[in-house]
């Protein structure tokens, strides 16, 4: 303990001047079920807690007071909270600690702690006093890229965060080169590529476009993310593909299984998601048949985004408290649809149509007739999230009129419903009622 002492003071007596010219030794910890403190429940804490409760550590919180997320994941079992100041004693046995209170002292006592029972200490009040920094840190696949600043002179935490950002988005769009060896085996994925805006795809669906070998995309799907494949891609239109005497949706399911047998990484890029009026869920079953690996990439659907890119809630409190979503391809009075449109025209809340361009005048009518108020207020929302959107309103009585007159064409998201009035500059409705 003598010995263990001395080298501690000897460290202290040193002074942080003799730091400023070393620079730090970068180096990942391996946490799971070691003990690891926090000293401090406010906004740092809450910011390092997930990453470091992902990590499998053993977490103890110390802290009189915790904001609410933080106290959300004392209550889940994440971490062990001590609701109490800094003591003495806190960090023993202690692997790694993380000291942001907002008590000077507390952090001063804290830190000296760690200096005498050799405890990696990351202290956010004064780095300079810390025995470890966290780097700014981002995920991609099983790769955490850090970037850190190894001197204390001149630390930029703003920088660093810049340049991990940068690291990061270009080993997920592909525009930084780092070759490695594939480990993702040959099949396809049935990427949901959003409602149109390039950058509302998933990571996981740039990332894995990055990776393809060969490409089948719908008209609807983000046009623009193909101009940043390597040119060794193969990419195929769907509507191209030649049917001969297959079904449009055959063809499409014999060219995926064609490519996906010759050994080739496949990404079948859909527009919204693929399980939303997609056909996504006939392309797994064929690929199934064959035995080859699908996997599934869920897309930001239009149902929901092209209203929001418009300024359309489908819910608002004291409004809305559901929406309903329907497919409008099959006119109401077409025996082969399968849409109850008497039960639709009773409910109360939002109604979502989509391919319903042609059909809309029709499902007006049929939603008149089985008991729709006639001036239910009605938004077409053109190319939605793109550079083209447009938005025309309407009255469910005059829908019909107004998009032939304005000449709305597909893709197009149809909302109705009372909704379709709120918006940023509408009147707020007073506060009080039960929360959603």
């Amino acid at each position: 303990m003598a010995e263990h002492a001395d080298h501690a003071g000897h460290a202290e007596s040193a002074g942080r001047a003799d730091h400023a010219d070393h620079p730090a030794y970068p180096v990942g910890l391996r946490l799971h079920g070691r003990r690891v403190v926090v000293v401090g429940g406010g906004q740092v804490a809450q910011r390092r807690l997930p990453q470091l409760i992902a990590t499998g550590a053993a977490i103890t919180l110390v802290s009189p007071s915790a904001t609410p997320s933080v106290e959300a994941m004392a209550d889940a079992g994440e971490i062990r909270w001590e609701r109490r100041r800094y003591r003495e004693g806190d960090l023993a046995d202690t692997w790694y600690a993380l000291v942001a209170s907002s008590d000077t002292a507390a952090n001063d006592a804290a830190s000296a702690e760690a200096e005498r029972t050799r405890t990696w200490c990351v202290r956010a009040d004064d780095a300079e006093a810390a025995t470890a920094w966290t780097p700014a840190t981002g995920r991609i696949e099983n790769i955490t890229v850090a970037v850190l600043n190894t001197t204390p002179r001149g630390r930029d935490p703003r920088h660093s965060a810049a340049l991990r950002d940068a690291i990061v988005e270009g080993l997920r769009d592909g525009t930084l080169a780092a070759p490695r060896r594939r480990t993702r085996a040959p099949g396809v994925a049935l990427v949901g590529g959003g409602p149109g805006d390039p950058d509302l795809i998933t990571v996981r669906g740039r990332r894995l476009l990055a990776e393809a070998d060969v490409v089948i995309a719908d008209r609807l799907g983000p046009r623009d993310l193909l101009d940043e494949l390597p040119p060794h891609v193969e990419v195929i239109d769907a509507a191209k593909i030649p049917y001969g005497r297959f079904m449009a949706q055959e063809a499409i399911n014999r060219a995926l299984i064609e490519h996906a047998k010759a050994g080739k990484s496949v990404v079948r890029l859909k527009g919204g998601d693929p399980f939303v009026f997609g056909r996504g869920m006939e392309e797994a079953q064929a690929l199934a048949a064959e035995g080859i690996p699908c996997t599934v990439v869920p897309g930001i659907s239009s149902t929901i985004s092209v209203p929001g890119a418009a300024g359309i809630p489908v819910t608002h409190r004291g409004v809305a408290h559901e929406f309903t979503v329907v497919s409008g391809h099959v006119a109401p009075e077409d025996p082969r649809s399968l849409v109850d449109w008497a039960a639709i025209a009773r409910l109360r809340g939002t109604l979502v149509l989509l391919m319903a361009v042609d059909k809309i005048g029709a499902i007006a009518a049929a939603l008149i007739a089985h008991g729709k108020d006639p001036d239910t207020p009605v938004a077409l929302v053109q190319e939605g999230t793109t550079a083209a959107q447009r938005r025309i309103d309407a009255t469910l009585a005059d829908v019909g009129e107004r998009a032939a007159a304005e000449d709305v064409r597909p893709p197009a998201v149809i909302v109705i419903g009372a909704v379709v009035g709120v918006g940023p500059d509408s009147v707020p409705r007073a506060a009080g009622g039960a929360a959603e």
